[in-house]
Formats: structure tokens, sequence, C-alpha cells
């Protein structure tokens, strides 16, 4: 079993200003590619940084190269056409709604056989080994996320049903895995919000509209796409660590979907076999502990209870608390803390500062300090 620090985050961190005008700007055609990458490298290395001094243990590179964690699907695929984003709705705090222009992306959805275009991954991991003063991880979407490409009147021509992108989406993350193992790479998180579409069946209804499958079918088609996709990558390199993160919407500070892991966790913990399982569990909308009891054995439990949508810092107590009352059900050697999700899952990112981002990482680490040495 891979070694287990206490103290993770998942991934992206808030993108610089100048990244982002300058992002505009080579869509506008006013820079050429080599100086976006310019300040790309800046940008990764001033988040490797921040982490350094926060004290992580575990260094991604902010994701700074991409507009959304969904650029495995959305930037690195050929054979998708753009379309508009579904009508996701999201809220802050208890339900405040908030404006669609505000949380809105670019969407594709598969128009032909898919085909990888660009290696974004490779590259971070390039950049990573490096930079990195220590262990890295490269993050990406997992294919459970497939169903957001298929449109029942634009995608049956090459894909008669969802399932069949799956098969195609899998074995390219799987070539992907593949790369990334020869390049170096000892640690992979699959982030997914698949889940939710069983947890929330509002969610479902409104992100995958009235063709959507029933909940047995998305569960069964995430729990065998994940587990492919893990088997493949331990097939390959038995050493790497494979994690898988679950959350309830991130992007702007706001959230999609609500409800506790109860109608997936006993198939999810118990068929999926990753080494860590990173959970959202910041708010209520996550539901309680209890589900964790389906854990096997040996499987790390990193815990979201940090949020990294709102810049208040949470009380150390609290969390201390939190952990113990985990640990009823999750040996309290294989719990983790963590944000329970990135801080700009979108390039906009959350309405924090870089500074209130670094003070919440640090709060991470320390609060892993007390609780484990």
């Amino acid at each position: 079993m891979p070694a287990t620090p206490h103290a993770e985050h998942v991934g992206s961190l808030l993108r610089p200003p100048e990244l982002l005008e300058a992002r505009q700007a080579r869509e506008r055609g006013e820079i050429g590619a080599d100086k976006l990458a310019e300040l790309e490298d800046a940008a990764a290395l001033a988040a490797i940084e921040l982490q350094r001094q926060a004290g992580m243990e575990v260094f991604t590179d902010g994701e700074m190269r991409r507009k959304t964690w969904l650029a495995g699907l959305l930037e690195s695929l050929d054979g998708v056409t753009p379309v508009p984003l579904p009508s996701t709705e999201w809220w802050r705090g208890d339900g405040e709604p908030v404006p669609p222009e505000e949380t809105s992306w670019d969407m594709v959805v598969a128009t032909g056989k898919l085909t990888q275009k660009a290696n974004l991954t490779s590259v971070e991991a390039g950049f990573l080994a490096r930079h990195a003063p220590g262990p890295y991880k490269i993050t990406m979407v997992s294919s459970s996320m497939g169903h957001l490409l298929w449109h029942p009147d634009l995608s049956a021509d090459a894909y008669p049903t969802p399932a069949d992108l799956l098969r195609d989406l899998v074995a390219l993350r799987v070539e992907e895995i593949r790369r990334l193992l020869a390049q170096g790479v000892r640690w992979i998180q699959l982030d997914s919000l698949a889940y939710d579409f069983v947890i929330d069946p509002g969610f479902r209804a409104r992100v995958l509209g009235p063709a959507a499958p029933d909940a047995e079918t998305l569960l069964d088609a995430a729990v065998a796409v994940d587990a492919q996709q893990v088997r493949a990558a331990k097939e390959l390199d038995p050493d790497v660590t494979v994690a898988l993160h679950l959350c309830r919407g991130n992007n702007r500070s706001a959230w999609a979907a609500k409800g506790a892991y109860d109608p997936v966790a006993e198939r999810l913990f118990g068929e999926v076999p990753v080494d860590r399982f990173l959970l959202e569990y910041d708010t209520e909308r996550a539901g309680g502990f209890e589900p964790l009891r389906f854990v096997p054995q040996g499987t790390v439990v990193v815990l979201g209870l940090v949020s990294s949508k709102v810049p208040a810092l949470e009380s150390q107590d609290e969390l201390r608390r939190r952990i113990d009352e985990a640990a009823k059900y999750v040996p309290m050697e294989n719990l983790a803390i963590s944000p329970q999700c990135g801080f700009a899952s979108t390039s906009r990112g959350n309405l924090l500062t870089v500074d209130e981002e670094r003070r919440k990482l640090e709060l991470v680490v320390e609060t892993a300090r007390l609780v484990w040495g």
C-alpha cells in the first residue's frame, strides 16, 4: 500500500488574473501560444511554491493549463462539436441562486468517433517531474462523466447508445494512464460527478434531461467504468497510487447537487478498488459518515472537511471532532483531511483570494499534524 499523507488538496488552485487575461488574448489572436505557455509555466511554479509554503506533501500544478476540471473531455478530444451548456442550476450557501452567465463554460458533445487530440496531462506531468519538491499527482476527469458527451440527436450516428461512447472513452483514458505511467507518474486522481446523478435525482434531470438513464443504470455504468480504469492502472503498475474524488459541484463558490452517499456507498466503496477516496464533507449537503462503513479495510478516506468555497476558516476543534466521528467507521490511520474540492474547478475560480486559499491549505496541514503527528 502506498504511503498515507494525511493532508492533501484536490488539485486546482486560483489562476492569477494575468493568466486569465492572456488566455483571452490568445483566443483573440493577440498573443502566440509560446507566450501563453510561458505564463502558464509561471503560474504553475507559483502554485507549487504556495503548496510548499503551506506544508502540503503531495503537489499539483494547480491545473493552470486547463479551462475547467473537465479539460480531459472538453479540451483534449476530437470528434466533438460545441453546444450550449445544459441548464445546470447553481446555488451558493443554503440555496442562493447564481446567475447562469457567472457559471457557464463551453460545452461539447460527440458527433463523431472520439480521438485524443491533446495530451494535456502529459505536459503537466513533465513539468511537475522537473519542478515539484516532493511527490506529485495528476488529476483527470473520469470517463464515468462521459454521459455528458452523448446527445440523442447529435451523437447517435457515431454512438447509438451512451454505453458505446463510454467504451471508446475508457479506452482513451486507459491509454492516457499508460502514457503517464511511462513518464514516471506514480499518483493519479480520477475526478467524477457521475455519482451525483444517482445521489440527487434533481441534478440528474437538470443535466441529462428527459433522456437520462435511470439511477441504477447510471450507477452500474459509473462503477464499471471507474473500476476498469483503476484495474488498468494497477495492472500497468501495481505500486501506482490511484484515487477517486467526488463532490457535488464546485463553480464560482456554488454547488449543483446535494445528498448523502447512501445510494452509492456499498457499490462505489466495495467495487471501485482505489487506494484513496476524496469525499466532500464540508456541509450537511453531503450527509453523515455512516456510509463509510462500506469502505474496505486499508483504503484511505480523505475527508473534505475544509470548504474551498468560502474564505472563513473552519474551527480546528470542530474539524478534529468530525475526524473522530469518521473514525467510528474507518480506522484513524486510514483517514486524512483536505478541502472538499479544488479552489478553481473552472478558470474563474471560487470567491477567495490567494492569501485566503493559502490559509485554507495551512489549516489542512496544521490539523493533520495535530491529529496524526
